[in-house]
């Protein structure tokens, strides 16, 4: 079969039949790389498949799925990986040869060997069109990533319970603030900004820049202060795409018809999967619906932000009776958390104090998998039966029709009115069959 010689040790081709594996490695390739994902068009062979027909050539075989758009550098890595193990030549290949093309030249770049401004020549020479990577260098650098864990401090804000982050790399300073609370008293209808203050103050103190602010999901306890540090930072926010299915939901609540439920309120948007970076750290965003219909994870490093999913194991999960939340999806968020390494760091949205002790509100998945009384020994149909049992005995949340039309608008208070004053709407019998305190 056909295939471009890029080094003496690497070649790239489009899709080889499975009959074509045993002629590559008649020619000396000792390693196959796949960097296709599964199913991306009909009749594609199969990784397995793939990989077997290897073994039985007498190849070694890796599978690194990508899209040339969604290349991570742990992607990068694990290709570099496959090659420096490989006894001979490597042959990559995707549908046309461009992604495996893509990361053997991404690592070049990384490792400096080549320049990023050498990229599209050296693509053209090979017959290859790789303009593509130049806005992928722009936007992800051409460093490699922190391989160091990332640092990670906590605020908690004991009127609702809330835990708040600051997640930093330590090597460049820069930093992500997650779900940063606004301080408001309902009986009095008091804001302070006292919390994102000192989320603030902590940042000045070490040396920090803020790279996002971001949101798990819009908050249903307690109002969010990401506006507030937008204003104070100039750094982007972000949130979940599926943010626009609850702002069609409670738009409708709030009888607003005028509001924008299209997520513009946020800077960014991020799908199921999307990478980003904090620094040096990447970090990864898992759709976490359940607890309600937006709900997203934030993996950065050995870091994972669950927020209003895992709570501390001796308190067990979250609930998932607000409007768009369902005890099936947030086991199945849950389980799909749980897949993570078991030395990943869990970092909850909040901690009720089990027992009077003092707020906790770090975990590891393997410490949860072993002792989380919701999770430990339960199957589905056991989990929804506990978690529809006990969320049918709990009062709705203080300030949720308070929080809720602040944190589908991003953090946005309500407009002033004619004399001045900020207003909340306040529906009447909206929860209705809620538990009462």
């Amino acid at each position: 079969m056909d295939y471009v010689r890029v080094t003496d040790r690497f070649a790239v081709a489009k899709q080889p039949r499975l009959e074509d594996i045993e002629t590559l490695a008649k020619e000396g390739f000792q390693t196959l790389v796949n960097a296709r994902p599964e199913g991306e068009e009909p009749g594609q062979p199969s990784s397995p498949a793939e990989g077997e027909a290897a073994r039985k050539a007498g190849m070694a075989y890796a599978h690194v799925p990508v899209g040339v758009k969604s290349i991570t550098y742990e992607d990068v890595r694990d290709f570099q990986k496959a090659m420096q193990e490989s006894d001979g030549p490597v042959i990559g290949h995707c549908k046309s040869g461009l992604r495996a093309l893509a990361l053997y030249t991404i690592g070049e770049v990384v490792d400096g060997r080549m320049g990023a401004d050498e990229v599209a020549a050296f693509g053209k020479r090979l017959g290859f069109d790789l303009s593509l990577l130049e806005t992928w260098l722009n936007t992800n650098g051409t460093k490699p990533v922190s391989e160091g864990p990332p640092t990670v401090r906590g605020f908690y804000e004991h009127r609702t319970g809330s835990a708040q982050y600051v997640v930093s790399d330590p090597a460049t300073k820069q930093c992500a603030i997650i779900d940063p609370v606004l301080d408001f008293d309902p009986k009095s209808g008091q804001l302070s900004t006292e919390q994102a203050d000192n989320i603030l103050g902590y940042i000045e103190r070490e040396g920090l820049t803020v790279a996002w602010i971001l949101d798990t999901h819009p908050h249903a306890d307690h109002l969010s202060a990401a506006r507030y540090l937008k204003e104070k930072t100039g750094a982007p926010t972000g949130i979940g795409e599926h943010v626009v299915d609850v702002q069609g939901l409670w738009k409708d609540y709030y009888n607003w018809p005028e509001f924008s439920d299209d997520g513009s309120q946020w800077d960014h948007l991020f799908k199921d999967g999307e990478t980003f970076k904090v620094g040096d750290l990447a970090g990864k965003v898992m759709f976490s619906p359940g607890h309600t219909l937006a709900s997203v994870t934030y993996v950065i490093g050995d870091a994972a932000f669950v927020h209003d999913t895992i709570f501390m194991p001796d308190t067990g999960t979250a609930r998932a009776d607000f409007p768009g939340g369902s005890a099936k999806t947030l086991w199945e968020s849950i389980q799909a958390i749980l897949t993570l390494p078991d030395e990943t760091r869990l970092f909850t949205g909040h901690d009720y104090r089990h027992g009077g002790r003092p707020p906790l509100w770090e975990s590891t998945v393997g410490e949860q998998k072993r002792t989380n009384s919701h999770l430990n020994g339960v199957d589905e149909a056991d989990y929804i039966e506990i978690r529809e049992g006990r969320d049918a005995t709990l009062p709705m949340p203080e300030q949720i029709l308070h929080a809720l039309q602040v944190n589908m608008n991003g953090g946005r208070l309500p407009e002033p009115e004619a004399n001045g004053r900020r207003y909340f709407k306040y529906p009447l019998d909206l929860l209705t069959g809620a538990a009462w305190e």
